[in-house]
């Protein structure tokens, strides 16, 4: 019941004070943080907004819907080689929320910033008329002037992109759709996978280092690898040039190619990866794989970069290949 909630103070000092471990938060008794950056370090700072029932759905476990507000903002954090250092946390709470599910989603958050190393520094609760909606703001470092850009890729790198491509976008169809797995062949493995890509993403963190060390440009694929290789291209005014017989899939999303019955290239370009898109100079390839492989996150040669004003060329058995770009849309 809203009687036995607790009121704004109370309610920061039981669930969020724990989160706020840097004295910098003074344990959110004080109206801001103060941070210090060290000495030689930039600042990088990314916010994203997830909105119930559009970046998640309204019913999903508490802990695992603050985990994925945590994780896309720390995955812009990575492709830009910093390493996070701590959050601010917006959040409007539906109107019949509980105690209970405000404790879970911040055991989620708790969990997250152990095994990520960030804290809560701070931010601000409300009651929202339109369902849930959370905003994160994180903060990393990154060595100064050594923060990898979208606009740095030039023509010759080797493009390249972590992990598997389509899973999430296949996790959202299945999610949609009861009878996805059944069409596809899909075994309860498969069908776990590609969900978990979805409601969960993994932030490639420990890219960062090999990103720093050797990309011009980076990104994470959020909103679709397509849609966000064209951003890199258009800030570099380079072209971009993919080959979609090189993008890695999962075995889930190999068993949906095999069929012939899904449009593969909405898949692979219907955003919600958080994989890493980088563009690296030929002569560094060899040693960003090395180092990627070293870091526990393996990456593929997918396509390369060629002169040219922003445009992203799909090509498939040697022959261009006509797709849709648009990725994923905020509003």
């Amino acid at each position: 019941m809203a009687g036995d909630r607790p009121h704004e103070f109370e309610l920061i000092k039981r669930y969020f004070a724990p989160l706020a471990t840097d004295s910098g938060s003074l344990g959110l008794a004080d109206d801001a943080a103060v941070f210090t950056p060290r000495p030689g370090y930039d600042l990088v700072l990314t916010k994203d907004m997830l909105a119930a029932d559009v970046h998640f759905f309204a019913g999903d476990p508490p802990d695992v819907i603050a985990q994925k507000a945590l994780r896309v903002n720390l995955s812009d954090l990575a492709a830009k080689g910093a390493r996070p250092r701590g959050y601010l946390l917006g959040l409007g709470l539906a109107v019949d929320w509980t105690a209970d599910w405000l404790e879970r989603f911040c055991a989620g958050l708790s969990t997250d910033q152990s095994a990520y190393d960030v804290v809560l520094w701070g931010g601000d609760t409300i009651s929202s008329g339109d369902g849930l909606q959370i905003s994160v703001t994180a903060i990393g470092e990154v060595p100064q002037a050594r923060a990898v850009r979208r606009n740095g890729a030039r023509a010759g790198d080797a493009l390249y992109v972590s992990g598997t491509i389509g899973d999430g976008a296949a996790g959202l169809k299945a999610r949609l759709d009861s009878g996805f797995a059944g069409r596809y062949g899909l075994n309860d493995d498969d069908l776990h996978h590609i969900l978990d890509r979805y409601l969960l993403p993994r932030p490639r963190v420990e890219l960062a280092e090999p990103l720093r060390d050797h990309a011009h440009a980076a990104m994470d694929v959020s909103d679709g690898l397509f849609a966000d290789a064209r951003h890199i291209a258009e800030a570099s005014a380079v072209d971009l040039k993919i080959d979609l017989d090189r993008v890695p899939v999962s075995p889930a999303l190999e068993k949906i190619c095999r069929s012939g019955g899904e449009d593969v290239a909405a898949l692979l370009g219907g955003g919600d990866d958080y994989e890493i898109l980088a563009c690296v100079p030929a002569a560094s390839a060899a040693a960003f794989e090395e180092c990627a492989i070293a870091a526990g996150c393996p990456v593929t040669r997918i396509g390369e970069v060629a002169n040219g004003s922003g445009n992203v060329e799909l090509h498939r058995g040697g022959s261009p290949v006509q797709s849709l770009f648009a990725g994923f849309q905020h509003f």
